[in-house]
């Protein structure tokens, strides 16, 4: 500013000339221009170069070094020389304009860049000397509105972030809206079929509806009970029981379907035990999410409809089993035929009481539930239960013995035996068909070919042979005949009382008897020598031989136990 001069005791305001006024409405039109520019939809660092880009022309000052505050630091943002001295100095003016120093001695000034939430950041200027005020002014007016432009940058930005998140949140909420209507039409379309008593097939078949995948439902070993879809394999692939059980245990291990080469396997268990496995054949590994959600669904439907088939089951088999054993122990028929009719057994036909002993591993579960597959494939109407050890079978009509041993032979495995009561007219009449299923049963155990099939009827002689009341009077008979033979049996340790019953039993051919013994012919005629020495008895006689006959087969009856 030029000096004041005094003169009549005021000052006087020096005039300007036209070339100062035009060059100041130039600068301001500038700058404007400048501010249009820097509101223009461009970043922050954008506002940082144009503004240390403007000082030069609307100043005779230059950029030093321009500043951006983030993450509580100030950070450079121009392509100027790296100047540690000056960050330093800029960062101690802690937010607020100051001069700053150069090495050189030259003017330096620092603007602080401002907003309504503190320091936005600092443009430093320098020039040879101070520039004048008016200058100063059009360099802090610059100062303003960068930092003017860069709280609207901010908020641009936040405005801009904003609707990106709604953008997302809005595709996200759509996403669940489709997912969640997915997951209803699922919901109803397995909640129709599980009250639709459609079964297995029915859920099999909406579940590829639902997928567009074949799907397969096996038991837990591994037999196909259910196909929906194209390429069903004929035969049916099954792996072996321990593959399977090792598949089984894997799956178990995770809350979650598993992949098992080109299949999703989701097990059907209820509580502990696996009740059944739902597989998605899946060759082009397709599966995604909506087809895991549908295969979880329909297992959880799965395994209430077979949980429910379960408890029907188990209850239905109590109740046979309860009404099985009031029968054989004797109950009033009147309660009997209602208590039948309700579980749809008609107790009004002639029936039989059958037992099954059958040897191995298998459980009494397992003899059970074939007695019930053979009496079906013989299209009998039963009861099963289990009692003292045996399986009981109420069979209606009268089955022939052999056909039922053979079914359960085929289906078990190992030996076994049944033994088949008499005639039951009435319910009152099924405590002796059971004592004579169980006599013709111990009969059969203990005779010389224990397994196979009897019945009461054909029992014979065996029938008064009983060891009941008149015990003592058969085991004085059996002594009279064959002491002499059991006591030497007992102290040689040889079989002669068996060699003479099978003699006997053989009519006394000598070749049929050597044949069933498995022994040479020579061996026989030896032995039945000395049969006659130790007896002091003529095999020949008729009397000698019907009684030796009897004490033998009493003998048998009584299970050697003299």
């Amino acid at each position: 500013m030029s000096p004041v001069e005094a003169g009549d005791g005021a000052h006087e305001i020096p005039q300007k000339t036209d070339d100062w006024w035009r060059g100041q409405q130039s600068n301001l039109r500038g700058l404007f221009a400048v501010s249009t520019r820097m509101i223009d939809g461009r970043e922050a660092d954008g506002i940082m170069r144009l503004a240390g880009a403007s000082v030069s022309s609307l100043s005779s000052c230059c950029a030093k070094a321009v500043y951006l505050f983030i993450g509580g630091a100030l950070r450079r943002r121009d392509d100027m020389e790296p100047d540690a001295e000056l960050d330093r100095q800029v960062w101690l003016l802690d937010g607020v304009s100051g001069p700053l120093v150069l090495p050189d001695g030259d003017w330096c000034w620092g603007f602080a860049l401002r907003g309504l939430d503190g320091l936005l950041g600092y443009l430093a200027v320098h020039a040879a000397v101070e520039p004048p005020k008016d200058e100063f002014f059009l360099l802090e007016a610059l100062g303003r509105q960068t930092a003017s432009a860069l709280v609207n940058a901010s908020l641009h930005r936040r405005e801009r972030e904003h609707a990106l998140e709604l953008q997302e949140l809005n595709r996200r909420l759509s996403a669940s809206v489709a997912r969640l209507e997915q997951q209803t039409h699922v919901h109803e379309v397995l909640s129709d079929i599980a009250v639709s008593s459609a079964g297995e097939p029915g859920i099999a078949h909406a579940v590829h509806q639902l997928t567009s995948l074949p799907v397969a439902i096996e038991d837990r070993f591994g037999n196909l009970r259910a196909w929906a879809g194209p390429g069903k394999p004929d035969p049916y692939p099954k792996n072996e029981a321990h593959q399977r059980e090792e598949l089984l245990r894997r799956a178990a291990a995770v809350p979650h379907p598993i992949r098992e080469k080109n299949r999703v396997l989701s097990l059907v268990k209820p509580r502990y035990e696996v009740l059944a496995v739902v597989a998605l054949v899946d060759p082009r590994n397709t599966v995604g999410a909506h087809e895991i959600f549908t295969l979880e669904y329909a297992t959880t439907v799965l395994a209430l409809e077979l949980s429910h088939l379960r408890s029907l089951v188990e209850v239905e088999l109590r109740l046979h089993r309860d009404l099985v054993d009031d029968l054989i122990i004797g109950t009033d028929d009147e309660s009997a035929y209602a208590r039948a009719d309700a579980l749809g057994h008609d107790l009004r036909g002639p029936h039989c009481v059958i037992v099954v002993c059958w040897d191995g591993e298998q459980t009494d579960d397992a003899v059970a539930e074939a007695v019930g597959r053979a009496a079906a494939s013989l299209q009998l109407s039963s009861m099963i239960s289990r009692h003292s050890g045996v399986v009981v079978l109420l069979a209606s009509g009268c089955p022939e013995g052999e056909a039922l041993y053979r079914l359960l032979s085929a289906d078990l495995g190992g030996v076994g035996a049944t033994g088949i009561g008499g005639r039951c007219d009435r319910p009152g009449d099924f405590p002796r068909s059971y004592s004579e299923a169980m006599r013709a049963l111990d009969i059969r155990r203990k005779s010389g070919s224990p397994d196979g099939a009897t019945t009461f009827d054909q029992l014979g002689l065996y029938r008064i042979l009983d060891s009941g009341e008149n015990r003592a009077e058969i085991v004085a008979y059996v002594r009279e005949w064959l002491g002499r033979l059991l006591d030497y049996d007992e102290h040689k340790n040889t079989d002669l009382v068996q060699t003479l019953a099978q003699y006997l039993e053989c009519g006394g051919h000598y070749d049929e008897t050597a044949s069933a013994l498995v022994i040479h012919r020579s061996t026989l005629r030896y032995r039945l020598g000395r049969i006659r020495d130790i007896t002091d008895l003529d095999l020949n006689d008729v009397d000698n031989r019907l009684n030796l006959h009897v004490a033998t087969r009493a003998w048998k009856v009584l299970g050697g136990a003299l």
